[in-house]
């Protein structure tokens, strides 16, 4: 079965496209189907939010996540950038939470409960699992993605590699 997404084109803003992923695939071989889209997707486009909104939006629909959203580093914070999913925190302060400590210790955090991870952050009591990979830019985080699952243990290497990679590719957008 073929999941279509529709989404918008940059350079064709009036013009709905779809992408195209094979759920009956593993999901490191959806990944392998899905990066190479949002690589199209946001190549030539020199907006940050469209392409930040635009992945997360991706992501969100693709593999169907809780929530999965940007927060950016904005002086001593990390602040809330594009997202799917319900309402979040606004700030962050570094080393705080998940997201925090991934900022400060500028790798990724793969948290299979997020009730055993000290001082974890509960934007929402209905999140269970989380992954934030940093977006490294000349060295330094710049942003973090924060993907959240409501299923316990709903992350592992598959999803740690593809999202690096893929924000390998978000640093290029800073």
């Amino acid at each position: 079965m073929t999941l279509l997404i529709p989404i918008q084109h940059s350079t064709l803003p009036t013009v709905a496209e779809e992408l195209h992923l094979d759920t009956t695939l593993n999901k490191a071989e959806q990944y392998r189907q899905l990066l190479p889209q949002i690589e199209a997707l946001t190549t030539g486009e020199p907006d940050l939010t469209a392409n930040l909104a635009n992945t997360a939006a991706a992501l969100h629909q693709a593999f169907g996540f809780f929530w999965v959203g940007f927060y950016l580093v904005k002086g001593d914070e990390l602040v809330l950038g594009p997202f799917q999913g319900p309402i979040a925190c606004t700030r962050i302060r570094r080393g705080k939470g998940v997201c925090g400590s991934s900022w400060a210790e500028a790798r990724t955090l793969l948290v299979p409960d997020v009730e055993q991870f000290p001082g974890h952050i509960a934007c929402s009591s209905d999140s269970k699992s989380e992954i934030v990979v940093p977006v490294l830019k000349d060295g330094q985080v710049v942003a973090v993605l924060d993907v959240d699952s409501d299923q316990l243990n709903d992350f592992d290497h598959d999803d740690q590699a593809a999202l690096e990679q893929l924000m390998t590719l978000a640093a290029g957008w800073f």
